[in-house]
């Protein structure tokens, strides 16, 4: 075998472990169970990832500059008055929320950032890569993007991670500012049990091997980075499978492993041991009272649906929607359900603001 074949091989590998996948197993299962379709669009709409607002970039106290765009509401927009502020997850970028931008564009004011070392944003040193550092990141946001009147935060996996870190950091911020809150397949802990729709023993067994194959990935980056042109077809196929619950348009598919090959291997190397460490059951309480969304996929296999029932026992009022079918990416493969549920958390949020 070339060593480009085998660099190739072992950046799917190393992707796979960094998602929790084995790859051979999944790009099976996918094979067998959802066919890709290539050629056709998400309902016709076009655009993923092209839609851009008014750029800046924010210095954070390290040197890191942010990437981040904000959308003004409309004169007279409903929720003119509301900031609300999207935090992505691991490996993707702020255009992994494309269809929640475009149906809210102009009735509110929305702020969308790439994290450090992720999308357009500046790298950041490795001992940053931590949830902690992302809160700080996020508050660095607010005090200096959304600085004034109330705030709204949507956060999905990693984000929704940071949006827990920082309620943990300043509970001050919530309930004063921040005023509504959707955490969207994510996890307060015990990401290290997820099973990944794998086998028991192949689950233990990749739990072992990963923190191997991450630091493979530091030592090899430059090289695996070369390898993953070769790792194409399997890589699709593994993102179909862990991104979605159902048969999706294989360009969805594509767009989602556009944003993940941009992520160097070196960064997905440095957070991953940040999710695995996660631990936040004691900053749910800081939600109580404030208006919560928690919604998922009911074919989440890297946060499953029992982990967002965990975030709902943890916060009292907090809204649980399950959407079925919906993997990972649930606000990308179920577009429309996702901006109704977050709709409605924002009229909830109006209302009590003119109570």
């Amino acid at each position: 075998m070339n060593p480009a074949r085998r660099a190739g091989l072992a950046s799917a590998a190393l992707v796979a472990a960094a998602v929790g996948a084995a790859a051979g197993i999944a790009a099976e299962r996918v094979v067998v169970g959802r066919p890709l379709r290539r050629g056709e669009t998400s309902g016709g709409r076009l655009g993923l990832g092209q839609l851009r607002g008014h750029a800046s970039a924010l210095a954070l106290r390290d040197g890191v500059e942010l990437h981040v765009e904000v959308d003004d509401p409309h004169p007279g927009a409903q929720w003119r008055d509301l900031t609300v502020v999207f935090v992505h997850g691991y490996a993707l970028n702020q255009d992994c929320f494309h269809y929640q931008r475009l149906a809210l564009r102009g009735s509110a004011r929305l702020v969308f950032y790439d994290m450090r070392s992720h999308g357009r944003s500046g790298r950041g040193a490795r001992p940053t890569a931590t949830l902690p550092q992302l809160a700080d990141d996020l508050k660095a946001v607010l005090a200096k993007v959304a600085h004034e009147g109330p705030v709204v935060l949507v956060g999905h996996s990693m984000g929704g991670m940071t949006i827990l870190e920082l309620a943990r950091r300043n509970p001050e911020l919530f309930g004063d500012r921040i005023l509504g809150v959707t955490l969207m397949s994510t996890s307060a802990g015990e990401m290290a049990d997820v099973t990944l729709g794998l086998p028991a023993l192949a689950a233990r067994t990749l739990r072992h091997i990963a923190p191997g194959l991450i630091q493979v990935g530091r030592r090899t980056s430059q090289l695996l980075e070369r390898g993953r042109q070769f790792s194409g077809d399997l890589a699709v196929l593994v993102t179909k499978f862990y991104a979605f619950g159902g048969d999706v348009p294989v360009e969805l598919a594509d767009f989602s492993l556009a944003m993940i090959n941009a992520t160097p291997i070196e960064v997905l190397a440095d957070f991953y041991p940040a999710l695995t460490q996660h631990h936040a059951y004691d900053a749910l309480e800081v939600l109580n009272g404030i208006e919560t969304l928690v919604l998922v996929g009911a074919q989440d296999l890297l946060t499953p649906p029992e982990h967002s029932r965990l975030l709902v026992r943890g916060i009292p009022g907090a809204e649980l929607e399950v959407l079925d079918p919906g993997g990972h990416l649930v606000m990308l493969e179920r577009p429309d359900d996702v901006n109704g549920h977050l709709i409605d958390l924002l009229e909830r949020v109006a209302r009590g603001m003119d109570q």
